[in-house]
C-alpha cells in the first residue's frame, strides 16, 4: 500500500540542532529508497519539508520505518502519514464503450 509522509516541524526546535544529524539522515533515506520503503523522496517547494511515497504493509509499518530516521528518532521532525487508493474515476471514461479493459 502506497503512503504519503509529509514532514511537520516540532515546537522549538532550532536550525542548528539538525546539522549534527543531516548526514546519517541522508544515510538512512537512502537505505530506505535502496531498499523500495520509499518510492519517492522530496522537498516542498514551498518551505522547507520532506515529502515521501512509501510502500508499506500498513500505516504503522510506515510510521516504524520514518522513526529509523534519525531526525525522527531524536525528535527534531515528525511526519503526517496519509494512506493512498488508486484513482477509481478512469474507469467512468469507458463505461459502455464495449471495451473489455
Amino acid at each position: 500500500m502506497r503512503f504519503l509522509a509529509i514532514e511537520r516541524d516540532v515546537p522549538g526546535v532550532h536550525d542548528d540542532q539538525y546539522y549534527p544529524h543531516l548526514r546519517a539522515e541522508a544515510e538512512r533515506a537512502w537505505e530506505l529508497y535502496q531498499s523500495g520503503v520509499v518510492r519517492e523522496l522530496y522537498f516542498r517547494a514551498d518551505r522547507e519539508a520532506a515529502v515521501l511515497v512509501m510502500e508499506c504493509g500498513s500505516s504503522g509499518e510506515a510510521e516504524a520505518f520514518l522513526a529509523t530516521l534519525p531526525l525522527v528518532h531524536e525528535g527534531l521532525i515528525r511526519f503526517d502519514v496519509i494512506p493512498l487508493r488508486p484513482y477509481p474515476g478512469f474507469q467512468r471514461l469507458f463505461a459502455g464503450s464495449g471495451m473489455s479493459r
